[in-house]
């Protein structure tokens, strides 16, 4: 093909390309696109004056206007603080049951929880605070250690089985698998720790596993659970007449646990929290929704 040859229907000289039988035109780059080019290169020049942007080694150049992004951050972060201290001081000199019974300042509290709550506590707890398998549901108000904004505050603090040195200590021993219950106790246990919680129905139950398992119940478990099978605050030990199961509440589940043993954990969050932070989650957490046991 004839390098320059004119295009009979364009009036525009071809690049001298063709392709099976189409020839290429040699059609200049549309104004518009030039225009945006050069309005992008002029604002790149004037930003660069402008505002800060080349390094130079130690430092960058700072521009005319002197923004200094960290500065604004640094400035804004310090007037959030300002702004919020007008009742979150409010919040550390007043004891839990005063701030419970302020209702305008619950709900900047709870507001303020909610966020503290999903950012540090609902990767277990679940975003709604029910848990889940291994995880307590905080909304049945069936607490380890007190459910008092006092003891919610302290396992906050110091966490369960944590590398804190005041953390709460508490664990399940497997009285199956060291030996201390044979295979027949720990299903007949099973079956009165069920009859206990209602978790199945009495007439489904053999009443002789039962009443064999309130035997070794009443020799291995009351220490820590209580004759009633209540549970018992100061040692973490759970209330196993209510419908609230941490591992679950079916005969295998249960099982496992006796068998096994149980040793939960949970962080402590006195270096990772301020102190008034720990007191608004404990009251948010405090002031759930519960849920009938």
């Amino acid at each position: 093909m004839e390098l320059g040859k004119r295009d009979p229907v364009t009036g525009r000289l071809t690049t001298g390309h063709e392709w099976n039988g189409i020839e290429e035109l040699d059609s200049p780059i549309p104004r518009v696109v030039l225009f945006f080019l050069a309005a992008g290169i002029l604002f790149s020049i004037v930003y660069w004056v402008l505002m800060p942007a080349w390094p130079l080694g130690w430092t960058y150049t700072k521009g005319l206007l002197g923004i200094d992004q960290r500065q604004i951050v640094t400035r804004e972060v310090a007037d959030a603080a300002t702004a919020r201290a007008g009742w979150t001081d409010r919040v550390a000199s007043m004891d839990y049951a005063a701030i419970e019974a302020d209702t305008p300042l619950m709900q900047s509290v709870r507001e303020t929880g909610r966020t503290l709550f999903v950012d540090n506590c609902a990767a277990c707890h679940g975003v709604d605070a029910r848990g889940g398998p291994g995880f307590p549901n905080l909304r049945a108000k069936s607490w380890l250690w007190g459910g008092t904004p006092e003891a919610i505050a302290a396992t906050i603090r110091v966490g369960i089985n944590s590398t804190h040195g005041d953390t709460r200590v508490s664990q399940m021993l497997a009285f199956g698998r060291d030996g201390i219950l044979d295979r027949k106790q720990v299903s007949d246990v099973v079956a009165y720790v069920r009859s206990l919680s209602g978790t199945a129905p009495v007439g489904q139950l053999d009443p002789a596993r039962v009443a064999a398992g309130r035997e070794v119940f009443a020799a291995n478990c009351v220490a820590c659970h209580g004759e009633a099978g209540k549970g018992n605050p100061e040692v973490g030990a759970p209330d196993l007449t209510d419908a609230a199961w941490i591992y679950g509440g079916d005969a295998q589940s249960i099982f496992s646990t006796v068998h096994g043993g149980r040793q939960g954990h949970m962080p402590h969050w006195g270096e990772r929290l301020s102190p008034i932070d720990m007191k608004i989650l404990a009251l948010y957490v405090h002031t759930l929704e519960g849920e009938a046991k």
